[in-house]
C-alpha cells in the first residue's frame, strides 16, 4: 500500500501553496477559478482523500448527527437486541439523515460529563435523545450551543428543547376503551418503570381514564412493571398471571414486544387468544401483525416518529427555526385478532 497522498502533495502537483488548497476544500473563495480547477484537477489525478476530521474543525461542522440512549447495563446492545421499537425508529432517522448528506453516530449515557466529552470529541452538528434521562443531564446540555431533540419524554425540560411525542395518553384511553367494549372488566395495565417512564405514566393516565369514565374501579392489584421493555419481561410477566391472578382476562401492554411476550407464555400453557384472553399492545411494530393470532395494538407511526425527529434536528442545525418546535403525533387503534368480546 502506498503512502497516504498529504494536501501538501496535492499543492506541490498543481503548483500552488498547501494553504491555496486549503481554501478549495474548506470552500473558501480566495483563489481564481483557473487556480481552483487545477487544485480540482490534482485530487481527483492523486485520489486525495481530505481529513474529514480536519475538515470538520476548520469549517466548525462534522456533518454528524448523535443519537443517544440511556444507558442500564453499560452496554446499548439489550436495547436493540430486545425491543425492535427502536430498531424501527433508528431506521427512520437513518433514512432522512443519509438523504441530507450526515452520518449517523449512535451512544449510550453513562453520565453527563462523559457525554459532553463525546459531543464535544466529535464535534456532533446536532444530537437527538432518545428516553428519559437524569435530570442533571438536561442541565449539563445547557452548556452546549448543538441544536438538541427530545423524543419520548416529558420532563419539564422539554420546554427547553426541541420536542417530539406522540399522543400517549389518548393511545392509552383508546387501548382500555375497545377492551372495555368487549365486555372485559378486570384488564391488566403493564408497564416499564410507571414511576420513572413519563412516556409509560401518560398511557396509564389513558388506562384509568377509560376505566373511569366505563364505571370501573381502577385497581392497583391490576397494574404490572416490569424492568425492560423486552419479550422476557413481557414472557416472564404472562407466567406471573397465570399463576396469581386468574381474574384477569385483558391485558393492555405499553408496548408490543411486552405484549407479544405476554401472548407466547399463555399459549405455551394452552390459553387461547383471543377466546381466553385479549392483548393489546402498543406501537405497532412490524412484528405486530406477523404474531399468530396478529396483535391489536395502538400504532404510533414509528419509523415517522424516526423521520419527523431527523428533519427537526436537521433544520435546527440549519438555522430554519425561530422557535422551539414541540410536535406531538397522532395515535389510531389498530384491531386484529388478539382481542374478542368476553365469553
Amino acid at each position: 500500500m502506498g503512502e497516504k497522498i498529504t494536501i501538501r502533495d496535492v499543492a506541490k502537483h498543481a503548483g500552488v501553496s498547501a494553504a491555496s488548497v486549503s481554501y478549495v476544500l474548506n470552500g473558501i473563495n480566495k483563489v481564481s477559478d483557473e487556480t481552483k480547477e487545477r487544485i480540482l484537477t490534482a485530487v481527483k489525478e492523486l485520489n486525495y482523500e481530505p481529513n474529514l476530521t480536519a475538515v470538520s474543525l476548520s469549517k466548525q461542522k462534522s456533518n454528524m448527527i448523535g443519537v443517544m440512549f440511556p444507558l442500564t447495563d453499560d452496554s446499548l446492545s439489550t436495547i436493540f437486541k430486545d425491543n425492535h421499537y427502536y430498531s424501527e425508529m433508528i431506521s427512520g432517522i437513518e433514512y432522512v439523515i443519509r438523504k441530507h448528506g450526515y452520518d449517523l453516530v449512535i451512544s449510550g449515557v453513562s453520565s453527563p460529563a462523559d457525554c459532553l466529552k463525546w459531543i464535544r470529541t466529535r464535534n456532533i452538528d446536532g444530537l437527538l435523545f432518545l428516553g428519559a434521562f437524569p435530570h442533571r443531564l438536561y442541565e449539563k446540555m445547557k452548556a452546549l450551543s448543538n441544536p438538541i431533540v427530545l423524543v419520548d419524554t416529558y420532563e419539564r425540560y422539554e420546554r427547553d428543547y426541541h420536542h417530539i411525542s406522540v399522543d400517549d395518553e389518548y393511545g392509552g384511553y383508546l387501548a382500555t376503551t375497545h377492551l372495555v367494549s368487549l365486555g372485559h372488566k378486570e384488564i391488566a395495565f403493564v408497564a416499564h418503570h410507571l414511576v420513572n417512564s413519563p412516556v409509560d405514566k401518560k398511557r396509564y393516565i389513558g388506562y384509568e381514564k377509560a376505566l373511569k369514565e366505563a364505571g370501573i374501579t381502577p385497581s392497583k392489584t391490576f397494574v404490572f412493571e416490569v424492568n425492560e421493555s423486552s419479550f422476557d419481561n413481557g414472557y416472564n410477566l404472562g407466567n406471573k398471571l397465570l399463576q396469581d391472578h386468574k381474574d384477569i382476562r385483558a391485558v393492555f401492554a405499553s408496548s408490543d414486544t411486552l405484549a407479544l411476550g405476554i401472548m407466547k407464555a399463555l399459549q405455551e400453557k394452552g390459553k387461547k387468544i383471543p377466546q381466553e384472553y385479549s392483548i393489546v399492545g402498543f406501537d405497532d411494530i412490524t412484528f405486530s401483525s406477523y404474531a399468530s393470532p396478529s396483535l391489536t395494538t395502538i400504532r404510533q407511526d414509528v419509523f415517522n416518529k424516526g423521520v419527523v425527529a431527523a428533519t427537526s434536528v436537521i433544520q435546527a442545525i440549519e438555522h430554519r427555526f425561530s422557535t422551539l418546535q414541540h410536535v406531538k403525533l397522532s395515535v389510531e387503534l389498530i384491531i386484529r385478532d388478539s382481542t374478542a368480546k368476553r365469553g
